[in-house]
C-alpha cells in the first residue's frame, strides 16, 4: 500500500465573506455545507440569538436572493467568484421593536440597517423627522452632548441626512448641525442602547419601513402596480407611489396564498371577499415573494402565541442584563459626579492656590514698596526736618524784619504824618502864590494899561507939541512944555 494511500482525504472547502453592516467575515465552508450551516457559523460569531429575523442575501443577475438553509450553499445561484460574497441582514422586521427586539445585538444591527435604508432614500423620511433621527444617530455614536468637546464642526464628516432633504432647503451643513446639535443636546443621559431603540422606534412608524416592493401586474392588460410585502400583510402600490396603498390585506385576513408559475392568488378569510390575483413574469422574484409571504406570515402568527421557552430566557436575561447595566451605569455616574466633584475641588484648590500664590506676590511686592516708601519717607522727613530749621530760622529773621518794619512803619508814620503837614503848607502857599501871582497879573495889566495910556498920553502930547511948534509960540515957552513932559514921563 503505497503512502499517498495512507493520507486521510481531505475535505473540499470553499472560501465565503459575510459583510454585516458593521463587520466582514470570511470564512472557509466545507462544500457539504447547507446554508443553515454558515447562517448557524455566523450567528455564532457575532453572538446572535434572534436569528428568525436574519439571512443570508446574495446578488443574481439583476436581483438578489435569500440562501435557503436546507439545501446545500453551492448547489444554489450564488456568485462563482471566491470568496463568495454574502450579507448579512434582516430580512423580516418586527411589529413593534421595543417588544420584539431582545438582544442589544439584534437592535444594534437593525439600526444600523434602517439607518443606511433612511439614508439611501430607500425609506422615505420627512425633513422634521430626519433631523430628530440624525439627533438620535449622533447620541447614539458620541454619548452626551459636550459643548466643551462637541465644538461647531464636529459633525461634518459624518452622513446623517437623505440627499433629498439636503437639497430640498438652501441651508450650509453648519446650520443642518445646529438643527440636529440642539435636539441631540436635548437627549442627555440616555445610553447608547437606548438612542438606537428610540431612532427604531421613530423609524417604524414611517410608511416604507420594512416593507419589500416588487413589480406586478393585475391582469393580462398589464396594469402596472406595486406589490409590498411587511410585518403586517401584502398591499398593493401604484407605481409611482410606495406610501399609501390602493389596497392591503393583513396576515389575519388572508386565509390562502397560492403560486402558480406567473400567477399569485390572494383568498381573503372572508369569502364573501373578491380573490385577489396579480402575476409576476420574473421566477426568481416570484420565488422571493413567496419566501417573504411565508416568513412574514409566520412570525404573525408566532407574536400571537406565548413565547418559547427560549424566547422567555432571552427575555429574562436581556431583563437581568438591563437590570445589570442600570446599575453599573448608576455606579459609573454617581462615581462621574464624584470624580466631576473631585475635579471642580481640585481645580477650585488650584484655583485657590494660585490666587493665595497672586496675593502673596502681590502683599511681598507691596512690602518692598513699603519698604521703599518708609526710606522715601525719612529721607523726606529728615528733608522736612531741615527744611523745618531753615523755616524756623527764616521765621525768626522774619519776626525781626516785622519789629523792624513796625519800627519803620511807626517812623514812616510820623515822617507821612509831617509830609502831610508840610504839603498842605505847600499846597497853601502855592494858593497864596498863585493868589498873589494873579494879583501881580492884575497889577501887570493895570500896569500895562497904564503904560499903553501913558504912551497914548505921550503920543498926543507929542502931536500937540509938533502942532504947537507949527505955530507962533515962543521957543522958550516949547522948552518949558519939554521939561514937564520929561518930568512926567520920568513918574
Amino acid at each position: 500500500m503505497s503512502i499517498l494511500g495512507l493520507k486521510k482525504k481531505q475535505p473540499k472547502t470553499f472560501k465565503v465573506k459575510v459583510s454585516t453592516m458593521d463587520a466582514e467575515m470570511e470564512f472557509s465552508c466545507e462544500v457539504k455545507w447547507k446554508g443553515k450551516d454558515l447562517f448557524d457559523l455566523v450567528c455564532r460569531t457575532i453572538g446572535l440569538r434572534e436569528t428568525w429575523f436574519f439571512g443570508l442575501r446574495y446578488t443574481v443577475k439583476d436581483t438578489y436572493a435569500w440562501l435557503k438553509p436546507d439545501k446545500r450553499v453551492l448547489d444554489q445561484e450564488v456568485p462563482k467568484d471566491s470568496p463568495i460574497t454574502f450579507h448579512f441582514l434582516a430580512k423580516f422586521f418586527p411589529e413593534k421593536v421595543e417588544d420584539e427586539l431582545v438582544q442589544e445585538i439584534t437592535q444594534h444591527l437593525f439600526f444600523l440597517q434602517v439607518k443606511k435604508q433612511i439614508l439611501d432614500e430607500e425609506i422615505f423620511c420627512s425633513p422634521e423627522a430626519s433631523v430628530l433621527l440624525a439627533s438620535y444617530a449622533v447620541q447614539a455614536k458620541y454619548g452626551d452632548y459636550d459643548p466643551n468637546f462637541h465644538k461647531p464642526g464636529f459633525l461634518a464628516q459624518d452622513e446623517l441626512l437623505p440627499k433629498r432633504v439636503l437639497m430640498q432647503y438652501q441651508m450650509t451643513p453648519d446650520m443642518w448641525e445646529e438643527k440636529i446639535t440642539a435636539w441631540y443636546a436635548e437627549h442627555r443621559s440616555i445610553t447608547r442602547d437606548e438612542a438606537e431603540m428610540e431612532y427604531l422606534k421613530i423609524a417604524q412608524d414611517l410608511e416604507m419601513y420594512g416593507v419589500s416592493y416588487f413589480s406586478i401586474t393585475q391582469n393580462k392588460r398589464d396594469t402596472e402596480l406595486l406589490l409590498g410585502v411587511d410585518a403586517q400583510g401584502l398591499h398593493i402600490y401604484c407605481p409611482n407611489s410606495k406610501l399609501s396603498p390602493n389596497k392591503s390585506f393583513p396576515w389575519s385576513g388572508i386565509r390562502n396564498i397560492s403560486y402558480s408559475e406567473k400567477e399569485f392568488t390572494i383568498k381573503p378569510l372572508d369569502k364573501k371577499k373578491e380573490v385577489f390575483k396579480f402575476y409576476s413574469s420574473q421566477l426568481r422574484v416570484n420565488k422571493l415573494i413567496l419566501q417573504l409571504c411565508i416568513g412574514n406570515h409566520d412570525l404573525f402568527m408566532r407574536r400571537r402565541k406565548v413565547d418559547s421557552i427560549e424566547v422567555q430566557q432571552m427575555k429574562a436575561q436581556a431583563k437581568e442584563e438591563k437590570a445589570r447595566k442600570k446599575v453599573e451605569r448608576q455606579i459609573l455616574a454617581r462615581e462621574k459626579q464624584m470624580r466631576e466633584e473631585a475635579e471642580r475641588a481640585k481645580e477650585e484648590m488650584e484655583r485657590r492656590l494660585f490666587q493665595l500664590q497672586d496675593e502673596a506676590r502681590m502683599a511681598n511686592e507691596a512690602l518692598l514698596r513699603s519698604e521703599e516708601t518708609a526710606d522715601l519717607l525719612a529721607e523726606k522727613a529728615q528733608i522736612a526736618e531741615e527744611e523745618a530749621k531753615l523755616l524756623a530760622h527764616k521765621a525768626a529773621e522774619a519776626e525781626q524784619d516785622r519789629q523792624r518794619l513796625e519800627v519803620t512803619a511807626l517812623k514812616t508814620k510820623e515822617e507821612k504824618r509831617l509830609m502831610e503837614q508840610k504839603m498842605r503848607e505847600a499846597e497853601q502857599l502855592a494858593v497864596k502864590l498863585v493868589e498873589q501871582s494873579e494879583r501881580r497879573l492884575k497889577e501887570a495889566d493895570h500896569l500895562k494899561q497904564d503904560l499903553n495910556e501913558a504912551k497914548d498920553a505921550e503920543r498926543r502930547a507929542k502931536q500937540k507939541l509938533v502942532e504947537i511948534t507949527k505955530t507962533t509960540y515962543p521957543v522958550m515957552l516949547l522948552q518949558r512944555v519939554s521939561k514937564v513932559l520929561c518930568c512926567l514921563l520920568s513918574t
